[in-house]
């Protein structure tokens, strides 16, 4: 039986690889078939900002990697709603649709799944 993961991906886009590599780690899960769910979590939410200029940090844009979810099988996108709510993010500034989740909904979420990996 296969077992769910969930990725949470906390990290901000240009803070390091970990955003890069949670969605490294997502694409090659979907490409398997795995049954993963990623939660956007703490700074983690920012890459979900549209309109990111990552050249000017010399960074590479995760952006086109987010767009790639669905199409990889990974529709379970999560977003914590205190984590938008303390950056300032609104719904019209994502560029991916997330369900955000309250609070209680993070901590049932991360009950539902059988693996959890942080990045």
């Amino acid at each position: 039986m296969a077992r769910s993961m969930l990725l949470i991906s906390r990290q901000a886009p240009w803070a390091g690889p970990a955003a890069r590599e949670a969605l490294d780690l997502a694409l090659a899960g979907g490409a398997f078939d795995l049954p993963l769910s990623l939660l956007f979590l703490d700074d983690g939410v920012l890459q979900l900002t549209s309109g990111q200029q990552p050249q000017q940090l010399q960074q590479k844009d995760l952006g086109a990697n987010l767009q790639a979810l669905p199409l990889f099988g990974i529709e379970q996108l999560y977003a914590s709603q205190r984590s938008l709510t303390e950056r300032g993010l609104q719904h019209a500034e994502l560029g991916l649709p997330v369900q955000r989740l309250d609070d209680d909904e993070v901590r049932q979420l991360l009950a539902s799944h059988d693996l959890l990996v942080t990045l």
